[in-house]
């Protein structure tokens, strides 16, 4: 099974990134994403198979020892290959080191594959379409939608949370970071 470590938005950005992909989905141009049922996110680690229990436990600590951080989301960028459209997080050298410091307090589980998940190659995303399953059209017609609607978006990270990457996405356990 394969699991990935996520950063959740406070609920009103949340839910401002929640409409952009739902926008997509009310023109009728893809609902691939929402079909995930994932939450808006940022991914920060991806792992094959982990002991759930640990990762927990691990993910407490990690949580409690770190604070809730602004998250100021200013860009939109593509990923060609996978006709994938996410925006992003204008980033700092403290994202960076608190993502470092994640994978350090997990170096054990398996990040085997996931290269692009891993300090140093990291593409910090936050996806709002899923198109790669959609005629070639639609990819095209989504980012014209969000060039055309995206708007600059302050708020917060507020959660650090495991999922199972299956379909749909299983949510396994969040925590809250500190004020």
């Amino acid at each position: 099974m394969q699991y990935a470590i996520e950063l959740y938005y406070d609920k009103e950005t949340e839910k401002n990134l929640y409409n952009m992909a739902q926008k997509i989905a009310d023109e009728k141009i893809s609902t691939k994403f929402l079909e995930w049922k994932t939450r808006p996110h940022l991914t920060l680690a991806c792992f094959n198979d982990v002991d759930e229990a640990l990762c927990i436990e691990k993910l407490k600590a990690f949580a409690a020892n770190h604070k809730i951080m602004p998250a100021y989301i200013g860009s939109v960028g593509m990923f060609n290959d996978t006709k994938t459209i996410f925006v992003s997080p204008v980033m700092n050298s403290g994202m960076y080191q608190f993502q470092r410091e994640l994978h350090d307090n997990l170096k054990e589980l398996d990040t085997n594959g996931w290269e692009w998940y891993c300090p140093d190659r990291w593409v910090p995303h936050c996806t709002i379409a899923l198109t790669g399953d959609d005629e070639n059209e639609a990819f095209f017609r989504a980012s014209d939608l969000v060039l055309r609607e995206f708007k600059k978006i302050s708020g917060e990270f507020v959660e650090i949370g495991l999922v199972k990457i299956t379909f749909p996405v299983e949510e396994i356990f969040t925590a809250e970071m500190n004020r």
